[in-house]
């Protein structure tokens, strides 16, 4: 026997063969339990922008779905000043203390939230209190999915990066799962139990989910990566500047790269608010089911896709959702304005659970993967946030597209379209790391 096929034996053998992953499964495990709690919370109120807040704060506006929409995008302005906050002391400091950081602001936020008053009792206050409320989520949505993909990334062994990291989008899409089962009977509701107290019991539930990842998190370690750094005293002092000195064309490719978010915030928010209206006229319990049907099925095809891009790269699969997503969008709008249910549910689980799936599983390992430990947390953070911003406003803008035509649906789906193709041709200038050790990544620039 040669050898090069010489086999471990004694007791060092199991871990040669097969490294121990405990460490990456808690970290993809809290990661996921983090971003559940982040987006249950980020699209109940989602849902209560569609359905319940132009009632409840702009009663007397002659624009409240418009006016309620732009509440939602509110939070994406917050999301790169939070992103540069966050992102600086996660790259001084360690990721666990952040990611503990971003739930507790983000659950104390959506428990007040449900405590506001309606602007019948209180007047404006009630909008400005909701609109600071939201700032704080979009502040703390900002550093969790970073922390969450930088962190996992780190922990995670070489050839299974992208399959770990994707269990925090998983997160996400459990938490918009959970967010729209919740909302199925409080859309339900009588109006005047609704629109008084009904709305407030899926803010005030997000406790539960705040515990349960909360101490989770608690048993989290930081990554050898970041340790050693801080042990040799060559943590970057300014990560930002660091960033924008080192890493500026991966930072613009990422910012582009994010714009894919359009597809999901059009599909959550005015999907839901266009196919409810009068003049389509679909209950909102069956669009609700839409998207719960969409990403159940998510849940599975993520990770698929993310195993996938770890056996034949990011670039081609991150593309190839992108493009699906930018062609799709007119299949989901036309079925939507079709009025056929079974055709809206096929083209929502096609544009959410196919084409969108495989961008959003892969994105948390393509995006850490451009940047080195220095500045990982920086980079996601910041690259995404303000990418993130079109797709926060994106509803609202295409509510304005539509102007007074509740029908016209041609130009959201260009705006969306339009953004998906961007973000492929960005993808297509990285380059390719799903191959590349971790102390190599972002090294040389």
């Amino acid at each position: 026997m040669s050898a090069s096929t010489v086999t471990p034996s004694g007791p060092e053998a199991g871990s040669l063969a097969r490294p121990d992953t405990t460490k990456v499964k808690r970290a993809a495990t809290s990661s996921f339990l983090g971003s559940m709690l982040e987006y249950y919370d980020f699209y109940i109120y989602a849902s209560a922008a569609a359905l319940i807040f132009p009632t409840v704060f702009f009663p007397d506006s002659g624009h409240a779905a418009l006016l309620s929409l732009a509440t939602f995008g509110v939070a994406y302005v917050a999301r790169p000043l939070g992103a540069v906050v966050l992102g600086h002391f996660g790259d001084r400091v360690g990721r666990k203390k952040i990611m503990l950081l971003t739930l507790i602001l983000m659950g104390a936020a959506t428990f007040l939230i449900g405590c506001i008053p309606s602007a019948d009792s209180i007047g404006v206050l009630a909008p400005i209190l909701l609109v600071l409320m939201r700032i704080a989520q979009g502040i703390s949505a900002a550093g969790e999915q970073s922390g969450a993909s930088s962190l996992t990334l780190e922990h995670a062994p070489e050839g299974r990066r992208a399959f770990f990291c994707s269990w925090t989008l998983n997160g996400t899409q459990a938490g918009f799962i959970l967010a729209s089962l919740v909302f199925l009977p409080i859309a339900a509701l009588p109006d005047d139990i609704l629109y008084t107290w009904g709305w407030r019991i899926p803010f005030w539930g997000s406790l539960i989910v705040l515990v349960a990842a909360y101490i989770m998190r608690l048993k989290l370690e930081e990554p050898e990566e970041f340790t050693e750094q801080q042990e040799s005293k060559t943590v970057a002092k300014l990560p930002v500047a660091d960033l924008l000195r080192t890493h500026s064309a991966n930072l613009i490719r990422v910012i582009c790269c994010a714009f894919i978010a359009v597809v999901s915030t059009i599909f959550s928010v005015f999907g839901l608010a266009f196919a409810t209206t009068e003049e389509v006229g679909i209950p909102k319990s069956t669009m609700l089911w839409v998207a719960i049907a969409a990403n159940a099925v998510a849940l599975l095809s993520q990770p698929a896709w993310a195993m996938l891009s770890d056996r034949i790269g990011r670039r081609p699969l991150f593309i190839g959702g992108a493009l699906g997503s930018a062609v799709f969008i007119y299949v989901y709008f036309g079925a939507i304005a079709s009025g056929n249910v079974p055709l809206i549910f096929l083209a929502a689980i096609g544009l959410m659970s196919v084409f969108y799936a495989a961008p959003n599983a892969i994105w948390p390992s393509f995006y850490s993967e451009m940047f080195n430990t220095k500045v990982r947390y920086s980079g996601i953070a910041i690259g995404t946030q303000v990418g993130f911003a079109l797709a926060g406003f994106a509803p609202a803008i295409g509510n304005a597209l539509m102007g007074g035509d509740k029908t016209h649906w041609m130009p959201v789906a260009i705006l969306t379209s339009v953004a998906c193709v961007i973000c492929a041709i960005s993808a297509f200038t990285a380059k390719e790391t799903f191959r590349t050790p971790l102390k190599e990544l972002g090294n040389p620039i």
